[in-house]
C-alpha cells in the first residue's frame, strides 16, 4: 500500500464588501467594459478596514474543518500561503492556530505569491508522506487590496481579497493513478524575472510598498509555463490531459486561463472559472475555486484535477490530485 495525501474537507471565505468594476470608473480613466474584456473580472471582494489576512484564513479554515467533520486538535500542521501576512512576524499560520484553539502541532507560512497555494500543497504533501504529519490544514489567504496603488489602473482593478482552505489526510492508496489524493507535483522558480512582478516595499525599505507589474511580459510567460508545468506533473502521475476532469487554475486573467486550456488541448467546459467574481486573489485563488467548484456541484469525488499557478519570483507549479 502507498500513502496518499487525500482532500477530506474544503472551505472558503470572502469579505462582505463587493466592489464592482463600475466603482473604479469614478476614480480612474477606465470602464467596466475595458476591465471585463481584458481580464474577465466583473467584481471582487475587499476586506474591511479591521479585517486581516489571518481573519480571512481562520474563517476559511473553520469552513474546511466543518466540511471534513474535524476539530482543530485533529490537525497536526497548518500551512498558510500568503504574501500579505498581518505582520512581518509572527506567521499568519500561528495566528490561525491560536484562533482555532489548536494547542499542538506546528504552523508556518509559505510565500510564493500567486503560486503560493501550489507550493504550500506540495509542502503539505511532503510532510504527510515523510511521516511528520497525518493531517495538514492548507490555506491560501490574501488582502492584496492593502498593497494596491489606486492610481495605477493597470493593476489595482485586477486584485481582490479572500481565503480558501482544505484539509489533507494520510490515507492508503495502491500507488496507481486511480488513487484518491495528490498524485504528483511540479515546482519551479526563476529569480531573473523579479522585475516583472514585485512589490516596491518591505522591511529593507521600511515601507509596505505597492504592487508593480509588467502585465504583457507576465502574460507571455504565464501561458507557456503553466501548460508545461501541468503537463510535467501529469506525466509524473502517469497521466495526460485527456485524463483530466477539471483544470482549477490560478484565477488571474481569463485570457491566461483560456490560453493555458487551449495549449493543454482541453475545452473551457472542463475549467473551473471564478475570476469574474473574485478577481485575482493570489495564493487564495486556487483553494477558493476548489471550494466554489465543489459548492457548484462541478467537482465530484473521483475527479482528476490539475491546479496550476504562476506568480512573482517568477514562481510557478502544478499539482495533480484525485478528489
Amino acid at each position: 500500500m502507498a500513502g496518499r495525501s487525500v482532500v477530506v474537507g474544503v472551505g472558503h471565505y470572502l469579505p462582505s464588501r463587493v466592489v464592482p468594476n463600475s466603482e473604479f470608473e469614478q476614480t480612474l480613466d477606465t470602464t467596466d467594459e475595458w476591465i471585463r474584456t481584458r481580464s474577465g473580472i466583473e467584481r471582487r471582494h475587499f476586506a474591511a478596514d479591521d479585517e486581516t489576512t489571518s481573519d480571512l484564513a481562520t474563517n476559511a479554515a473553520r469552513a474546511a474543518l466543518k466540511d471534513a467533520g474535524l476539530e482543530a486538535d485533529d490537525i497536526d500542521a497548518i500551512i498558510v500561503a500568503t504574501s500579505t501576512a498581518d505582520l512581518t512576524f509572527p506567521s499568519a499560520a500561528t495566528m490561525v492556530q491560536a484562533r482555532l484553539g489548536m494547542t499542538k502541532g506546528f504552523a508556518f507560512d509559505v510565500q510564493a505569491v500567486c503560486a503560493g497555494f501550489v507550493f504550500a500543497l506540495s509542502n503539505a504533501n511532503a510532510l504527510i508522506l515523510s511521516g511528520q504529519a497525518r493531517r495538514v490544514l492548507v490555506i491560501g489567504a490574501e488582502t492584496f487590496s492593502r498593497i494596491m496603488d489606486w492610481s495605477d489602473r493597470s493593476t489595482c482593478v485586477l486584485f481582490g481579497d479572500g481565503a480558501g482552505a482544505l484539509v489533507l489526510e494520510l490515507q492508503d492508496g495502491n500507488g496507481t493513478p486511480d488513487d484518491r489524493g495528490i498524485l504528483a507535483t511540479d515546482l519551479n522558480s526563476d529569480g531573473r524575472f523579479k522585475d516583472l512582478l514585485y512589490v516596491d516595499g518591505g522591511v529593507s525599505t521600511q515601507t509596505t510598498g505597492y504592487l508593480r507589474m509588467q502585465g504583457n511580459q507576465v502574460f507571455r510567460h504565464a501561458v507557456e509555463k503553466l501548460a508545461k508545468t501541468a503537463e510535467t506533473a501529469l506525466g509524473r502521475a502517469g497521466l495526460n490531459s485527456a485524463d483530466v476532469n477539471w483544470i482549477v487554475p490560478h484565477q488571474a486573467n481569463i485570457r491566461i486561463i483560456q490560453g493555458t486550456a487551449k495549449k493543454m488541448g482541453l475545452p473551457m467546459e472542463r475549467v473551473v472559472v471564478t475570476v469574474q467574481d473574485h478577481g485575482n486573489t493570489s495564493a487564495a485563488s486556487i483553494p477558493l475555486a476548489l471550494s466554489v467548484g465543489k459548492e457548484r456541484g462541478q467537482i465530484k469525488p473521483g475527479d482528476l484535477i490539475v491546479t496550476e499557478a504562476i506568480g512573482g519570483g517568477l514562481a510557478w507549479g502544478a499539482v495533480v490530485l484525485r478528489w
